[in-house]
């Protein structure tokens, strides 16, 4: 039987952990090199690089809807803080930098988080929402993604409605694990992001049109069964093409999933799996 880690002990030993985790994020950052993105405008670039929206809310097995509400009210508080960005030459996006704290005090609402692969709810629960959204856009970008986490071992819910590859999601948690992008081009980017009444909305903007357009997708995706437990299997890729030609300049293996389904799905076997 495998040693339990010390934030299993007890939930007293859990906070520890957290805070110990936040404590060193700080004193890392305020040592750092590293310049953030902190400067907005509320005039767009001319360019328009890449724009997205996602669902709100949406059908996740048997959770509370009114998580999905009060994660509605979550983004709202959010969007403002990210929206307008500039990330210059040299500087690094980093999201729970332009957020802060998602507590109870700044309006934030319990909202659904997952963690070691298992639902549960928590004040300001919704955001890797967010971060969906915006390593989504990253990903038909030249910008640098520095720091990504992600709770891919697991298939926690039936598709609904999906528009992105599985695998491609975040996993974010104030603020020892956060969504960094760097700026390693020649010009300036700029992020907008608003909530509807459905959706929740991005733009990815820059100065100068790109040479460059890029495209994700999933190939080889099947559902097998091993030992019992079924898994979603898939390799995600990034090919990026030369927009004048249209040809294929580079194809790039982002991830290969192997992610264990908590759903029913033997009817998304393959009859010589069953």
């Amino acid at each position: 039987m495998a040693r339990k880690l010390f934030c299993e002990l007890h939930p007293i030993c859990y906070d520890i952990s957290v805070i110990k985790c936040r404590i060193h994020r700080h004193v890392k950052d305020l040592f750092s090199k590293e310049k953030f993105a902190e400067d907005k405008q509320a005039d767009k670039l001319p360019v328009l690089v890449y724009e997205h929206k996602s669902l709100i809310r949406r059908k996740l097995g048997n959770v509370d809807l009114q998580l999905q509400e009060n994660k509605a009210k979550n983004l709202s508080l959010a969007a403002p803080k990210v929206t307008g960005v500039l990330i210059r030459p040299g500087e690094t996006f980093s999201f729970w930098k332009l957020v802060g704290k998602t507590n109870a005090k700044k309006g934030y609402l319990p909202g659904l988080t997952i963690s070691c692969g298992k639902t549960q709810k928590g004040i300001g629960g919704g955001m890797c929402q967010f971060t969906n959204l915006l390593h989504w856009m990253v990903l038909h970008s030249p910008l640098t993604v520095t720091e990504r986490h992600h709770h891919d071992r697991y298939d926690l819910f039936p598709d609904f409605g999906r528009q992105v590859p599985f695998g491609t999601g975040t996993s974010i948690m104030y603020n020892y694990l956060d969504y960094r992008v760097k700026n390693n081009t020649g010009q300036t980017f700029q992020i907008f992001t608003w909530v509807t009444d459905e959706y929740l909305c991005g733009e990815l903007r820059c100065e100068r049109e790109l040479p460059n357009s890029w495209h994700i997708q999933c190939e080889e995706e099947r559902f097998i069964k091993e030992t019992d437990i079924i898994y979603r299997e898939g390799k995600i890729y990034r090919s990026k093409f030369d927009k004048k030609s249209g040809n294929l300049l580079e194809k790039e293996l982002l991830q290969i999933n192997h992610a264990q389904v908590m759903y029913k799905a033997e009817h998304l076997l393959k009859k010589e799996e069953v």
